[in-house]
C-alpha cells in the first residue's frame, strides 16, 4: 500500500508537522503516567481506524513493558480487568473525547469528575491535549492511508 502523501517531501507539512511533533514530545514528557498514554493513544487509534499509529503505539507500549494480555484487551477494556480503575477512566474520557461527534453530549460531567478523581489538574490537561493530539494524528494518517507494518521503536521521539 502506497501513501496518498509523502508528508517528508512537503515542505509545508514539513513546516507544519516538525512543531506539532514536538508537542507530542511535551506530552510524553508530562506527568501523565507512560502506560496510560500509550494506552490511550491505542484507543484512540482503535476507534479511528489509524493503523499506523495502532503500529506504533502497541510496538512502543511493548518496549516499554507493557503486557500482550493488556494491548489485547484494550479494544474491549470495559470488560477487562487488568486496567487500574484511573486506566479506566482515562480511556473513557478518550473514548468520549473521540466520539464527540456521536457521543451525545461528548464528554459527560459524570466522566470528567471521574477522570479527575485520579488525575490532578496537570495530568488531566497531558490526557485532554493526548487525546486531541491522536485524533489529529489519526486523521492525517488515515486520510493519506499511511501504511502500517514498519515503525521501529523511538523512530520519532
Amino acid at each position: 500500500m502506497d501513501a496518498r502523501l509523502n508528508y517528508s517531501a512537503s515542505p509545508t507539512a514539513g513546516k507544519v508537522l516538525k512543531p506539532i511533533m514536538a508537542a507530542g514530545k511535551a506530552v510524553k514528557d508530562s506527568p501523565l503516567p507512560p502506560a496510560t498514554q500509550e494506552l490511550v493513544a491505542l484507543r484512540v487509534s482503535q476507534i479511528n481506524g489509524c493503523a499506523v499509529c495502532l503500529d506504533m503505539h502497541t510496538k512502543e507500549a511493548a518496549a516499554a513493558g507493557e503486557t500482550a494480555v493488556r494491548l489485547h484487551l484494550v479494544a474491549a477494556w470495559r470488560e477487562a480487568t487488568v486496567f487500574t480503575d484511573a486506566e479506566r477512566a482515562a480511556l473513557e474520557l478518550a473514548e468520549a473525547g473521540t466520539r464527540i461527534a456521536d457521543a451525545a453530549g461528548g464528554v459527560s460531567d459524570e466522566i470528567w469528575a471521574n477522570a479527575a478523581k485520579h488525575y490532578d489538574e496537570e495530568q488531566l490537561t497531558a490526557l485532554v491535549i493526548l487525546v486531541s493530539f491522536m485524533n489529529m494524528a489519526n486523521r492525517l494518517n488515515a486520510i493519506t492511508q499511511q501504511p502500517a507494518g514498519d515503525y521501529q521503536v523511538g523512530q520519532f521521539h
